[in-house]
């Protein structure tokens, strides 16, 4: 059932014209319908859970706002709203995307869309290849996890080198730093937090390049100095036969060693082996007592 009011609301609802009244305006004499608040946008449209940073409502009649409402819990206006300006501070809420409205007398504006954003999850560590490596570092090293992305990776403190992660944030690879023998721990930090597994630096091998005196003959008393150049000789040890050479000096850089030929036990050749924490060498020829 119509009534005498209704063409004329729809032709306000149509076109545009004025609500009936003295003049042909508002009630009242004169004046146009009154604007209703509108929101257009949100600035940033998006914050962390833990709220208390500044969002900005841009729109139209906003100059009475009273109360903005992010997902129903009231949030902080900032200032004096303005026409097409109110700043409030975002509440805390939930990970997710809630509708953010302003109420103002003439009634609450639209709803636009305002995402609350978790922190990072923490990394995951699901296999780390190889376990160890030498001491000199350089040992390219492969984790496979999760939340990886924008990873750091540390080796007992010291931070590798060569770090890149693919863009799933599931793998990462990267070169193991320098380090002392022993387990250490590797921490994985991400914006996330951080995660934690071991590696072992082995000292490496020595080698041996050149060994003097030659040919590689002594009297049996033993005594005679000898020399050796090579890689990996720090805290090496030299036997010949079953006998410990003697005044064993090692250069700072692990490349050079001298010692005393030890007496043997009987004439004849005897094989000499350079021992160090990481392994052993043995002199091609070994040496022939006389």
């Amino acid at each position: 059932m119509s009534t005498p009011l209704q063409p004329q609301v729809q032709a306000i609802v149509q076109g545009g014209g004025d609500w009936p009244g003295p003049g042909g305006g508002w009630p009242g004499g004169g004046g146009h319908g009154p604007h209703f608040p509108q929101l257009v946008a949100l600035t940033p449209n998006n914050g962390p859970t833990t709220g208390g940073n500044t969002v900005s409502l841009l729109g139209s009649n906003l100059q009475s706002t009273f109360l903005v409402t992010f997902d129903g819990i009231p949030a902080t206006i900032v200032g004096l709203p303005t026409q097409n300006t109110v700043t409030v501070i975002a509440p805390a809420h939930a990970a997710g995307t809630v509708l953010v409205v302003a109420f103002t007398p003439k009634g609450p504006t639209n709803s636009l869309p305002y995402t609350y954003i978790g922190p990072p999850a923490p990394p995951v560590i699901g296999s780390f290849t190889p376990p160890s490596g030498p001491t000199t570092g350089g040992t390219m090293f492969t984790i496979l996890g999760a939340n990886l992305t924008g990873a750091t990776v540390t080796f007992n403190g010291i931070p590798a080198t060569g770090v890149t992660v693919n863009a799933l944030g599931t793998s990462l690879t990267g070169f193991t730093p320098p380090g002392a023998a022993g387990t250490v721990p590797v921490v994985v930090t991400t914006p996330g937090g951080s995660a934690t597994t071991t590696f072992t630096y082995f000292a490496p091998a020595p080698t041996v390049s050149t060994f003097v005196p030659f040919p590689f003959t002594g009297p049996l008393a033993g005594g005679n100095p000898f020399a050796i150049t090579g890689t990996n000789l720090t805290g090496a040890t030299v036997t010949f036969g079953a006998n410990a050479a003697t005044s064993i000096s090692i250069h700072p850089s692990g490349t050079l060693l001298t010692g005393i030929v030890p007496a043997g036990a009987a004439p004849g050749n005897v094989p000499v082996v350079v021992t160090t924490p990481g392994g052993s060498f043995t002199i091609p020829g070994g040496y022939t007592y006389v």
